[in-house]
């Protein structure tokens, strides 16, 4: 090559590279703590490039911090030395503990009005609205990934034991009949269950309408009581207790651990997080059903609707007042129906919006996937009353400790299912008032 051309691609090439490294610089970071590991990481990573691909002023930079818990706590104490991130992933248990945080966090409806934002709440399904938003019906933090539990079944296995394996249990006596026969059939579990408090008492209760806490639990304000050691909740206890002896239902430990039992056929039913279906989808030879969660067919009223598990985005404040016009572009972009829909048939989240849902619908994705859509139907099955838009408590991760640790006790026979939720609901009382207290001081 003429040394002269060479020496001239050379230049135009560092040109080229100068470039972009000022359009890069000209952009302003945006910071996104999250808590998501692996595949999922890979998805908050394609989201933000979406986002940077479209956007010329602004850059989001997604950063994993490792748990939900830790990655809250370390956002609160890094507002504190003014060091925080602009938007942090928070699990649903720590948003009460996020709202009480009124001098750390932005609203998501004033960031999207202040920077002139058109921004429909009520484009969100009701279940993540209504457990998000404030009594007047603001929303709080956007919605990223939400999940409810469902019902997961090995259709091999039922048929192995006799039973039709396209007719899923509906109700929890049905449950207990073919967890019984898939142990007469050599398995040495009947089902098993994700998140114990999440699922068996929390959801219980919001899918038979009986209320978990006073106060619209914990929605209508922070001096409340719990009240999961009423009659229904000891006997739904109770019941599976007794079940444990039998192996009809095997607990195991108190998040995803469980999962792991159902992939490798040891328990050929599951109660799991709806988010849990890109695993079910990537394990081999695997025929699985999903459906919605059992219920007591004695309460008439029931089923109502399942409550939402997952995370939002949390503004923090802190920053230049520009950079929250680039925050609200970001959730202008992942509110959008394709971003939505791409997400959620990623995933295994809910599509969140009725748009994305719609959207899910109309390119065929359920007809190809059916089982996906069960989770949908479940959460909006009917509209949400007071005993079933969610769980909002202070301390929630330590109440939840609290209620595992009960709960584990429970199971193994040293106290009745009495004794343990009242134990529960008093050291989670305690709990509750010291964060109503502290609450109000900082008022």
């Amino acid at each position: 090559m003429n040394p002269f051309v060479r020496i001239g691609c050379i230049l135009t090439c560092c040109a080229a590279l100068l470039t972009a490294g000022d359009e890069a610089k000209a952009k302003t970071d945006l910071v996104l703590w999250h808590s998501m590991p692996g595949t999922l990481a890979a998805w908050i990573d394609d989201l933000a490039q979406g986002f940077n691909s479209q956007n010329s002023q602004y850059r989001v930079v997604p950063q994993y911090k490792g748990s939900y818990d830790f990655s809250m706590q370390e956002a609160l104490a890094a507002h504190a030395s003014g060091k925080a991130p602009h938007m942090v992933q928070v699990f649903e248990v720590g948003t009460a503990t996020m709202m009480a945080a009124r001098d750390v966090i932005r609203p998501v409806h004033e960031v999207m009005t202040q920077a002139g934002i058109d921004f429909m709440d009520n484009a969100y399904l009701p279940a993540v609205t209504l457990y998000y938003s404030s009594l007047d019906g603001k929303l709080l933090s956007l919605p990223l990934n939400s999940s409810t539990p469902v019902l997961v079944v090995n259709r091999k296995a039922l048929a192995q034991a006799g039973l039709d394996p396209k007719q899923l249990p509906t109700t929890w006596p049905e449950v207990e009949t073919a967890a019984r026969s898939l142990l007469k059939a050599g398995y040495a579990c009947g089902f098993t269950s994700q998140w114990q408090s999440w699922i068996l008492l929390e959801n219980m209760s919001a899918w038979h309408d009986v209320p978990f806490a006073s106060k619209q639990n914990g929605i209508g304000g922070i001096d409340i009581e719990l009240k999961f050691n009423s009659p229904f909740h000891v006997r739904h206890i109770d019941r599976l207790a007794g079940w444990v002896k039998d192996k009809v239902f095997v607990p195991d430990s108190h998040r995803d651990e469980a999962l792991t039992k159902f992939l490798d056929g040891t328990c050929p039913m599951l109660l799991a997080t709806s988010a849990a279906y890109g695993e079910l989808k990537a394990a081999q030879n695997l025929d699985f059903g999903i459906g919605m969660l059992p219920y007591w067919p004695e309460i008439q009223w029931a089923p109502r609707n399942s409550i939402i598990g997952g995370a939002t985005l949390w503004v923090m404040n802190g920053h230049p007042p520009t950079d929250y016009i680039g925050i609200a572009q970001f959730f202008q972009y992942l509110s959008t129906p394709e971003v939505q829909a791409a997400s959620h048939q990623r995933t295994g989240y809910l599509p969140i919006t009725r748009a994305a849902y719609s959207l899910s619908r109309r390119q065929g994705f359920y007809e190809s996937n059916p089982e996906t859509e069960t989770a949908i139907k479940q959460i909006t099955l009917h509209w949400p009353t007071e005993n079933s838009r969610g769980v909002r408590l202070g301390n929630f991760i330590a109440i939840r400790s609290i209620i595992d640790t009960q709960l584990d006790a429970i199971w193994a026979g040293t106290v009745s299912a009495q004794q343990g939720l009242d134990e529960a609901v008093r050291q989670g009382n305690a709990l509750l008032k010291s964060f109503a207290h502290d609450s109000t001081v900082k008022r």
